[in-house]
C-alpha cells in the first residue's frame, strides 16, 4: 500500500487557557508579549480564533476531531498538540519529551482516548518522555517535517530538537533523519522546523535564507529533487510571518487543500501564491492573536491522523 502524505483526519485542542507562554519565550522568538490586552479578552479571542478555524476545516469536508482542554491544571500552549504526538500509517503512536515544563502536561490520555473512539486503533507507542529526565528534547512535528512516502524526516537542531534523539525515532519509524541548522536574521536558532519549511506530496515551501550552511543547503535541494518537489522559497520577512507554518491536508472527497493563517497568506507574494495553487486550493483563517501570543501558527495546531481504523 502507497504511503500517504496527507490526511483528511486532524486532532485540534480547543484552549481553556490560552496565553503568553513565559518557559517558552526565551526559545521562541516568534511570541511576543503584549501589554494592551487583558490576559482574558486574549483568551477569548483565542477560542474565537480556533472555533472560525474548525468551522472553516469541517465546512471543506475535514474530519476535525476536537478535544476541549482542561481547565487544571493551566497550559497556555494546550492549542498546539502536534508538539507531544503524532499518528503513523503503521499504526504507531508517538508521544515526545517537551522542552518547556508546564507544556508536559498538556499530554493528557483523555486526548489519546478521543481519537481512538473515532474507531482508529494504534497497535504499537513509542515512549519518549523518560528523556525530559536526561534533558533531551523532540517536540513532535514541530521538531521535524516528514516527507512520508520517501521516510524521510527533516529537522533543524535546536534546543527543542536534538539530533541523537531524532536519529532514534528514525530507526524506530524506518525513516532516515535530515539534520541542519537555522537561523533568523538576528542569528538566533530557530526553534522549529515547520516555522521555516512545509513538505507537500508535491512541493515543498522552505526559507532557504534561514540556512547559513552552504552544504546543509544543498543537501536540502538534492533530496527535493530526487524527491521531486517543486520548491518553493520564501524569505525571511516571510518566515517571521509564520508563511512557513503551513499544511497540506484533504477533504473526505481527497480535494487537495493548503492550510496557512491569514497573516501567513497576505505577506506571500502573488507568484507564491499562484505556484501554491498549483497543488492544493489555499485556506487562510485568521490566527492573529494565537501567532502573536503562542509564537505558532496554523500548522502547529493540527495534528494529522494516519492510524489505520478498526
Amino acid at each position: 500500500m502507497a504511503r500517504r502524505q496527507i490526511t483528511s483526519h486532524i486532532l485540534m485542542v480547543r484552549p481553556a487557557h490560552f496565553a503568553f507562554n513565559e518557559e517558552t519565550a526565551k526559545s521562541n522568538a516568534f511570541q511576543t508579549k503584549g501589554k494592551s490586552t487583558s490576559p482574558v479578552d486574549v483568551r477569548k479571542q483565542a477560542r474565537k480564533e480556533f472555533d472560525a478555524m474548525v468551522k472553516c476545516l469541517r465546512a471543506e469536508g475535514v474530519q476535525v476531531v476536537v478535544c476541549p482542554d482542561s481547565y487544571t491544571p493551566r497550559k497556555p500552549d494546550a492549542v498546539f498538540p502536534n508538539n507531544w504526538l503524532s499518528f503513523h500509517q503503521e499504526g504507531i503512536l508517538v508521544t515526545y519529551p517537551m522542552f518547556a515544563p508546564n507544556r508536559r502536561k498538556e499530554r493528557r490520555r483523555r486526548i489519546i482516548d478521543l481519537v481512538l473512539q473515532e474507531g482508529f486503533e494504534p497497535q504499537k507507542r513509542i515512549n519518549l518522555e523518560f528523556h525530559e529526565k536526561i534533558e533531551q528534547f523532540l517536540e513532535g512535528t514541530g521538531s521535524i517535517v516528514f516527507d512520508h512516502p520517501h521516510r524521510l524526516a527533516y529537522a533543524c537542531t535546536s534546543d527543542r530538537t536534538h539530533a541523537p534523539l531524532l536519529e532514534s525515532l528514525c530507526q524506530h519509524l524506518n525513516y532516515t533523519p535530515v539534520t541542519f541548522q537555522a537561523t533568523d536574521k538576528k542569528g538566533i536558532p530557530v526553534y522549529h522546523t515547520n516555522v521555516l519549511m512545509c513538505v507537500g506530496e508535491s512541493f515543498v515551501l522552505i526559507c532557504m535564507d534561514a540556512l547559513p550552511n552552504k552544504e546543509e543547503r544543498n543537501l536540502l535541494e538534492n533530496h527535493f529533487k530526487t524527491t521531486n518537489k517543486e520548491v518553493i522559497k520564501i524569505s525571511l520577512p516571510q518566515m517571521e510571518s509564520f508563511a512557513g507554518n503551513m499544511l497540506q491536508i484533504c477533504s473526505s472527497k481527497g480535494e487537495r487543500l493548503l492550510v496557512m493563517s491569514d497573516q501567513a497568506y497576505t505577506i506571500l507574494t502573488k507568484k507564491q501564491i499562484k505556484q501554491l495553487e498549483c497543488h492544493s486550493r489555499i485556506l487562510h483563517p485568521a490566527l492573529y492573536t494565537i501567532e502573536k501570543y503562542g509564537g505558532g501558527s496554523a500548522r502547529c495546531m493540527m495534528a494529522e491522523i494516519f492510524l489505520p481504523k478498526k
